[in-house]
């Protein structure tokens, strides 16, 4: 039975290993330390396989659980058996592992809500700037550079996508500039490959 303990161990690592890059971001945010937070943006690409292996663990380990066990009569043993090798345990191994592979598509959650509060007295000081950002790889990362981006005074609206792997930032150009708001960018950790001023 400890084979069975192994392969829910092994599970739960690739189930966490696969969500990896979208953990970091709120564990950078948590931790005060957002320069963190693509720390491991570079496991994204290798997700799609972390989760086929974690799904073909957990089946292996719930299929030798599950297959009838060879009896020997010679012998009384009603030795109970520890919780760690019970099917209750596999079950909560197997519903962790899936929450964590579930991750990226709720760690929006998780992040507080930014809005800027700028006031705008003249709408001719109102610029829009593009950003390409590399390493973005879940909403958790959009989240941590909205996040950043809204500490600056003068952002008044920002839209940040990591399917497109950009950022468009509205600001009031008298209280911050592009400079000032690729700083607060590249502070995630992410690296910004490009930036042009759209209107």
């Amino acid at each position: 039975m400890k084979s069975d303990n192994k392969l829910a161990g092994l599970g739960l690592l690739t189930a966490i290993s696969a969500s990896l890059c979208c953990i970091t971001p709120v564990l950078a945010l948590l931790a005060g330390t957002s320069g963190l937070a693509s720390t491991f943006s570079w496991l994204d690409p290798f997700r799609p396989y972390l989760i086929g292996l974690t799904v073909l663990v957990l089946a292996f380990a719930w299929y030798q659980k599950l297959k009838p066990q060879k009896q020997i009569d010679c012998c009384d043993t009603t030795e109970k058996t520890p919780f760690i090798q019970t099917k209750k345990f596999l079950g909560f191994v197997t519903v962790f592992a899936g929450l964590m592979l579930a991750f990226p598509s709720y760690v929006h959650i998780f992040f507080p809500k930014t809005e800027s509060q700028t006031i705008i007295t003249d709408q001719s000081n109102i610029k829009t700037a593009e950003f390409t950002i590399n390493g973005m790889t879940c909403a958790g990362c959009e989240e941590n550079v909205n996040h950043e981006v809204n500490k600056l005074t003068g952002i008044i609206k920002t839209n940040v996508s990591y399917d497109n792997g950009n950022a468009i930032i509205e600001f009031d150009r008298t209280q911050t500039d592009i400079q000032e708001i690729e700083k607060a960018i590249t502070k995630t950790g992410y690296s910004v490959t490009d930036k042009k001023e759209i209107k």
